[in-house]
């Protein structure tokens, strides 16, 4: 069997590359997209990378639908927004990764309207971040407090 190259996703919930985590456990993690459509545009990962969302065990599929629900629910608290879309593309990163993300209306269903990572102001990433964090009462790292 051969082994497959580490995607960006596999490195950073392993640390060999920054993350601003919001939800961690053990079998996913959520951290803050580089690329946001709006501050606060969170991905929900497996831990264990699998390139297809299809290809998920029923299991961990249920599990990333329910964590990605109660983050949803954090974004939309922490946004005051309507909503919180929800995408599964997959065609960037060959690990299945759920974005998540306030919205308004349909036109920010759009990835061509995405910031450019060196577009991001890192102040209101960071501060995006802990506005999630403090509704999901986790820690840096993305573990529960409590």
């Amino acid at each position: 069997m051969t082994e497959i190259e580490p995607s960006v996703f596999t490195k950073i919930i392993n640390g060999e590359l920054p993350g601003r985590f919001v939800y961690r456990d053990d079998k996913c993690a959520a951290f803050l997209t580089i690329e946001p459509l709006r501050y606060g545009h969170t991905l929900v990962v497996p831990l264990k990378q699998v390139d297809k969302w299809t290809d998920l065990d029923s299991e961990t599929w249920l599990h990333l639908s329910n964590v990605s629900q109660e983050i949803g629910e954090a974004i939309k608290t922490a946004y005051d927004t309507p909503r919180t879309g929800f995408i599964i593309a997959g065609f960037d990163v060959h690990h299945t990764h759920i974005h998540l993300f306030p919205t308004e209306e349909m036109a920010e269903f759009d990835f061509s309207k995405a910031m450019a990572a060196d577009a991001t102001d890192p102040k209101a990433m960071d501060e995006a971040a802990t506005r999630l964090r403090q509704h999901l009462n986790t820690d840096e790292n993305g573990y529960r407090l409590s």
